[in-house]
């Protein structure tokens, strides 16, 4: 059960600064979303309520800001996502399924410790910051890893690509 101090705090909090923050929320992202991004900062708020500093709309704004940023980042996902579908779609098959195949081939080539980078950035959707949590270390350890993580998978996937080249399917095995 709640205190209903907290409550009556979040209550005036929430009737204090509603209007600044769907303002804010309407000018990153437009009415549409405006409601979804408020109520998301307000939950933070509630569950953070000890966290609120005295002076709160600055909080409150960073808070929103992180909301649509996080609203962005899965659009730009979705987005992806249809876009590759639409692709697998429309495209040529053929073409997909080597490029998957020659990106898999690279990535079994590579140490369990390198696909795990990989993934949990590329797969996983994760921020570096979240992603050094999962794996125990420093955002900046994750970063220099991650960054030789790359430059062996992209080795990887050049000398997988060069091996498919030099050995072509014939067009009929491929229509197969």
């Amino acid at each position: 059960m709640t205190h209903p101090s907290a409550r009556e705090h979040f209550a005036a909090l929430f009737h204090r600064h509603h209007r600044q923050v769907y303002a804010y929320a309407v000018s990153r992202a437009g009415r549409g979303v405006a409601d979804d991004i408020v109520n998301d900062t307000f939950l933070v708020a509630w569950r953070r309520l000890d966290a609120v500093p005295l002076d709160p709309l600055p909080w409150l704004l960073g808070v929103a800001r992180n909301v649509v940023y996080e609203k962005h980042r899965d659009q730009v996902r979705q987005l992806s996502l249809m876009s590759q579908a639409k692709a697998a779609v429309e495209g040529d098959v053929a073409d997909l399924v080597a490029e998957r195949s020659a990106t898999l081939a690279a990535l079994d080539a590579l140490t369990p410790a390198d696909r795990e980078l990989l993934t949990l950035v590329a797969w996983h959707g994760l921020a570096a910051r979240d992603a050094a949590k999962v794996l125990g270390v420093s955002t900046a350890t994750f970063f220099v890893r991650l960054h030789r993580a790359r430059r062996r998978f992209e080795k990887a996937l050049a000398e997988q690509s060069a091996v498919e080249s030099a050995f072509p399917l014939p067009a009929e095995e491929i229509r197969r």
